[in-house]
């Protein structure tokens, strides 16, 4: 049995064991792995580390572990100090487009409403999703590591919280997309995105009382759902405006 020193940096703790996390611990193993099998045989998916060093050299995911070697593990966002790192995640080279497991329904939905472009598909099972973001280009977002450590996933990140809001919040702050947002633009129950109609056109598809209290009307060309600013919209503003961190000091108005 051969022995390596690890350590993981950042959020990557979140994949280890309470004993292990920030600090250096020994990691036994057989033959030559390389150290993409290595991080994801600890517990992180290969999507969420940018930069691996062994004995304080750069590497890429198919370098080698030897006996005695030294590795750290840096995720995204950390690694960049680091003297020559060769970053494993390519980074986004234009607004970043989403693909959901089916579990994340309302995070979806929610991430339409800040106008973000977000692929959910009932049908696809674990392997359809990584096929369709390596086709499209998408990140994957899920709760189920096993998909992220697929290898046609490309970009990924694992939701930690349960509770949707927070998952937003999450997604908006690690991908940065507060600059990305254009609230209320998208069809949260299918991703379409909205087209202004005229009134008289859409007048008897709403409910009366709308259409005597309101002139603007947007529809979905996907799937022809109507969206007006009802009662209901000032709460859904609100929403976006937590989402998106807008009330804090330095951001208000904007």
């Amino acid at each position: 049995m051969k022995e390596a020193v690890i350590r993981f940096h950042g959020a990557l703790n979140d994949f280890l064991p309470l004993e292990r996390r920030n600090a250096a611990f020994v990691y036994e193993f057989m033959g030559k792995p390389s150290v993409k099998d290595a991080v994801e045989a600890l517990g992180a998916p290969h999507v969420e580390v940018d930069v691996i060093t062994v004995n304080g050299v750069s590497v890429t995911f198919d370098a080698h572990l030897a006996d005695g070697d030294t590795m750290e593990a840096f995720p995204v966002g950390e690694g960049s100090g680091i003297s020559g790192a060769l970053h494993l995640v390519d980074p986004l080279r234009s607004e970043p487009s989403f693909i959901l497991d089916v579990h994340l329904g309302k995070l979806a939905r929610y991430l339409r409403l800040l106008g973000i472009d977000v692929h959910l598909d009932h049908s696809l099972d674990d392997s359809g999703i990584a096929a369709v973001a390596a086709h499209t280009d998408r990140i994957v977002l899920t709760r189920d590591i096993a998909l992220l450590k697929n290898g046609a996933v490309a970009r990924g990140y694992r939701i930690r919280s349960r509770d949707p809001r927070e998952q937003v919040r999450e997604v908006v702050s690690r991908f940065d997309l507060v600059r990305f947002a254009k609230p209320f633009t998208r069809c949260i129950v299918c991703n379409g995105i909205l087209e202004p109609v005229p009134k008289e056109t859409v007048a008897a598809r709403v409910p009366p009382e709308a259409a005597r209290s309101y002139e603007e009307f947007h529809c979905c060309p996907s799937c022809g759902r109507l969206y007006w600013k009802g009662s209901h919209y000032e709460k859904m503003e609100r929403m976006v405006e937590r989402f998106l961190n807008r009330t804090c000091e330095g951001n208000q108005g904007k």
